[in-house]
């Protein structure tokens, strides 16, 4: 049998706690290390706002399919009682998503262990709101962390901090889990969420944790101060989003006031315009159509092209690129996703190298219709990958900026020879009869050592 709420947390309560150990740049470069050379993740909503796929008691919801209960003000016993019951993923294949995921050339995987509205994937000792009291039973997140392990992709999670299931969280709503208790204690919340999160990490050894819903005024910056700190106590490896404190500029999602706390920026639905300068770590979170969680009405897909155009936008500007699929209640991830998906892979089959641990391009502007990554080559020497978008006039691509001659010019894919011609400031490149790919041709240019770039 299961704590009650209230019970579990008030045995959990924990006391705030500084970091034993303050951590050097050079640790935590170290400790970032894995995160800043993947460049490509995977972002997973999945849960029981799956099943209702944007729709309540046959009429749709307007917006994105993980908010139904808050944008239909579904009273938390009624949401529970419709969906719990019926939500039961029994086409659910872990091994098949991780590796659609792997083929495509994703580092990483993050999962929403528990949305906003406090429905966990896994058998959590706090509470019956969970997979063990739905009709499937089994935990979800297990399978997944070892197919992860399997095939080299290291397993991460989200974790929502806003709960509209709890008694305690601490911003009131009618129709919040929270209605009927006059005073919501979110000492004892926070219990629960640290209990939440141990297990996560006892039992499934996540990568990241990555926070969302610190935006309600219930959150506090000292509490995201604290949290952060027991984390990193915990498990000294961990990667923890900027989500968990109160820093992150909306969508923008930069933080750059160093009292507030977390290892990453995280910009939603958008690219920044420049990055954020040398030594950030950042992820864009974006979904494939309009919204995170599966919903039957959504056809708005983006092309291949506009997601591979993404990947290397981001790449080029120092950032992650985490992008969203959202499997259906049945547990099987939309076929329009999947076609992208492994779209991508044949283009990251040829490409990949110019995108997985690469840096921030070198040129401050581009004179052609693309982008372009850096990579620091043994002995000192520098490499440049020069992302060409479509199809160049007379297949010449002009390499404007550039001082330095590279010693060597290539073509990821083809074993031809481009042809270089011009000077410092206006080089002029060639590509090799029918080198040219559908969506983004990747010029290679090495150099023994840094080049020369005019700003």
């Amino acid at each position: 049998m299961k704590l009650n709420f209230l019970v579990a947390t008030a045995a959990l309560l924990l006391p705030f706690s500084p970091l034993v150990h303050a951590e050097t740049p050079a640790e935590k470069d170290a400790r970032m290390q894995w995160f800043n050379e993947a460049r490509f993740g995977m972002f997973i909503h999945w849960g029981v706002y799956s099943q209702a796929a944007g729709y309540w008691k046959g009429k749709p919801v307007k917006n994105i399919g993980e908010w139904i209960q808050s944008y239909g003000k579904i009273p938390a016993s009624e949401y529970r009682a419709e969906l719990q019951d019926k939500f039961n993923p029994v086409k659910y294949d872990p091994e098949a998503w991780v590796v659609a995921a792997k083929n495509a050339g994703i580092k990483y995987l993050v999962i929403t262990t528990k949305h906003h509205d406090g429905f966990c994937l896994w058998d959590s000792k706090l509470t019956d709101w969970d997979i063990a009291s739905t009709p499937y039973k089994k935990d979800l997140l297990k399978p997944l962390e070892e197919a992860c392990r399997k095939h080299g992709i290291r397993f991460c999670v989200y974790h929502s901090i806003m709960d509209w299931s709890h008694p305690d969280y601490g911003n009131k709503a009618p129709w919040r889990g929270n209605a009927s208790n006059p005073a919501p204690d979110m000492d004892r919340f926070t219990a629960y969420l640290k209990g939440q999160l141990a297990e996560l990490i006892d039992d499934y050894k996540p990568g990241i944790i990555w926070f969302d819903g610190e935006w309600e005024s219930a959150w506090t910056h000292e509490r995201g101060t604290d949290l952060y700190n027991w984390l990193r106590e915990k498990d000294p490896k961990l990667i923890i989003n900027n989500r968990v404190d109160k820093g992150r500029k909306g969508y923008e999602g930069f933080t750059t006031d160093p009292k507030f706390k977390g290892d990453y920026g995280t910009p939603e639905q958008q690219i920044p315009a420049t990055g954020f300068g040398a030594g950030a770590s950042w992820e864009s979170c974006m979904t494939m159509n309009n919204t995170w969680g599966y919903k039957t009405d959504d056809h708005k897909w983006k092309s291949t092209a506009t997601l591979i155009e993404n990947l290397i936008d981001i790449a080029s500007k120092g950032g992650n690129y985490l992008l969203n699929v959202g499997p259906t209640g049945e547990g099987e991830i939309p076929a329009a996703s999947l076609e992208r998906l492994a779209e991508i892979g044949q283009w990251m089959k040829v490409n990949g190298e110019s995108i997985h641990g690469t840096h921030a391009s070198l040129f401050p502007k581009t004179s052609w219709k693309g982008r372009s990554t850096t990579r620091h080559l043994p002995g000192g020497g520098t490499r440049l990958y020069v992302h060409v978008f479509g199809e160049p006039k007379d297949g010449v691509v002009e390499i404007h900026q550039l001082l330095t001659k590279p010693t060597k010019v290539s073509v990821l894919g083809h074993g031809g020879t481009p042809e270089v011609s011009g000077g410092a400031g206006a080089w002029k490149v060639r590509l090799p009869e029918n080198s040219q790919q559908k969506i983004a041709t990747v010029l290679v240019l090495d150099f023994p050592a840094k080049p020369e770039i005019q700003n």
